[in-house]
């Protein structure tokens, strides 16, 4: 088992690698506005998992994603390198859907909203179903509770 501290650091790293590679010494065409966004290595630091995001249609992202592949043997090496380990990470590109994601959340929340603006618009006419004060009040019933400590009687013997 690795430190946990340790495999967040080599996923930082990771992550920054792959970027300045992309950035500096990959010159495929196919590759377009793209984002590194997070990196993942498990315990052992043989596999890493690259999330990424492309703007543009589904056309640039598969451009990408099939330079990805094609980079990822210099990738690796450069990572692998970088990093001083005994055995170089697998790499694996995820297209990271972010946007939609956040555009399905906004849609729930725009949903969530209307649906509680329904409801307050029907709250608004409500009345209560029963009597405004639902619970009687009986100030006579309270006044004959009181009872005087002086007169009562225990066990057939008066206290006085």
């Amino acid at each position: 088992m690795t430190d946990p501290a340790r495999v967040r650091r080599h996923a930082e790293r990771v992550k920054e690698l792959v970027a300045s590679v992309l950035r500096t010494q990959v010159k495929d065409p196919r590759v377009g506005m793209i984002t590194i966004t997070d990196a993942r290595i498990t315990g052992d630091l043989r596999d890493a998992t690259v999330f990424y995001t492309v703007l543009g249609d589904s056309a640039a992202q598969a451009g990408t994603a099939a330079a990805l592949e094609s980079a990822k043997g210099l990738l690796r090496s450069t990572v692998g390198k970088a990093l001083g380990l005994r055995h170089s990470p697998t790499l694996t590109f995820v297209l990271d859907d972010v946007t939609e994601h956040a555009e399905h959340i906004d849609e729930l929340l725009a949903a969530a909203r209307a649906s509680d603006a329904e409801v307050q618009r029907i709250a608004a006419g409500a009345h209560y179903a029963g009597d405004p004060q639902p619970y009687k009040l009986d100030d006579d019933a309270d006044e004959d509770l009181d009872l005087d400590v002086d007169d009562e009687v225990v066990a057939g013997q008066d206290r006085r």
